[in-house]
């Protein structure tokens, strides 16, 4: 059985039907990424799977275990993490604080509430009584926490353990998304949900990020990753899973999604067996206006690291949450 399982899952929003049977799986050490232009449905099935949301119809399975209709935190409790497209960090504490916190499912005996509602009142009390009274095991806890938390932050070099007790609001918006994921590590995820973790970077960022995803990666991290950057994608998923209105359009490996015709449509509009009169003076394009207007190239898939930074890291409409735009090159070109 797949780590974790996506089955046939719908959610409506009025008449509006977000998502229509979608499936997808998981596997252990795998990562898998969803890409579709802006409205397809990414970020509501990132929802579904971290019980943010309910689906309509559908199941969701994690490690053996049925997950959907679960409370959040109960969620995360059986191993999930994930980070968020516009970066969620505590702004008044620090680096180290917010990185702490991740690990809040994990205080077993501690502070854990079960399902009970109950249980969520007296963990609160139990909590404030054994941070006043601090019992020498709290200590010790307290104490290898900080270590490990230490040593998520490591992977990201120098960019956050010098500001480890900066408050979150004083960080760049790229140290803020570094520690955001660094709480979520901290959480030890079955499966880490990674939403645009580039958005908004600039290409150095991006080729940072991209480092620590891969690094993840070779620690056997399992990975459900939303990103626009379609050479990023490229790089790190094992596997493609795109949508469109709702809908999975096309999966499989990397390199033979990127080319499949109806991806290509989907981003940049269909294709012309006959190009009007006024394109074919300009030049004879193949595509439609939607592609006309598509922003900046992005790197040809299949190059090396130092292509994102040379050419596909840079700011385009879908790094700054106005949806990719993505001329037909960034899908086509041969690894």
């Amino acid at each position: 059985m797949s780590l974790l399982s996506v089955r046939n899952v719908h959610k409506h929003f009025g008449g509006l039907h977000a998502l229509r049977g979608v499936s997808l799986d998981l596997e252990e050490g795998e990562t898998v990424a969803v890409i579709g232009p802006n409205g397809a449905g990414n970020t509501t099935l990132f929802n579904l799977i971290t019980c943010e949301d309910r689906p309509d119809e559908g199941e969701i399975w994690l490690d053996g275990r049925r997950i959907d209709g679960l409370p959040p935190h109960l969620a995360a409790a059986r191993g999930l993490a994930r980070t968020f497209q516009n970066g969620r960090v505590f702004g008044n504490l620090t680096v180290l604080e917010n990185v702490l916190l991740g690990a809040h499912t994990r205080l077993r005996g501690l502070t854990d509430p079960g399902s009970h509602p109950a249980g969520a009142v007296f963990s609160a009390l139990r909590e404030v009584v054994l941070g006043i009274v601090q019992p020498r095991r709290f200590r010790d806890l307290e104490g290898d926490l900080i270590a490990e938390a230490l040593e998520i932050l490591s992977i990201f070099g120098d960019r956050l353990l010098p500001r480890l007790h900066q408050p979150a609001y004083s960080l760049s918006y790229a140290n803020r998304r570094r520690t955001e994921l660094a709480r979520a590590l901290a959480l030890r995820p079955k499966v880490l949900l990674l939403d645009e973790p580039t958005a908004g970077m600039n290409p150095t960022e991006t080729e940072e990020m991209t480092e620590v995803i891969l690094k993840l990666q070779r620690q056997g991290q399992s990975m459900l990753l939303i990103e626009h950057k379609l050479e990023m994608v490229m790089m790190v998923a094992h596997r493609v899973v795109a949508l469109d209105a709702g809908e999975v359009l096309v999966s499989g490996p990397p390199h033979k999604v990127r080319s499949d015709p109806r991806l290509i449509e989907a981003y940049v509009g269909k294709t012309m067996d006959t190009p009007p009169a006024g394109a074919a003076a300009a030049g004879g394009t193949r595509f439609s206006a939607a592609a006309a207007g598509a922003g900046q190239a992005v790197a040809a898939a299949g190059e090396t690291r130092n292509a994102v930074t040379a050419a596909g890291g840079t700011r385009s409409g879908a790094a700054a949450g106005n949806g990719p735009a993505v001329p037909a090159s960034a899908f086509t070109a041969e690894a």
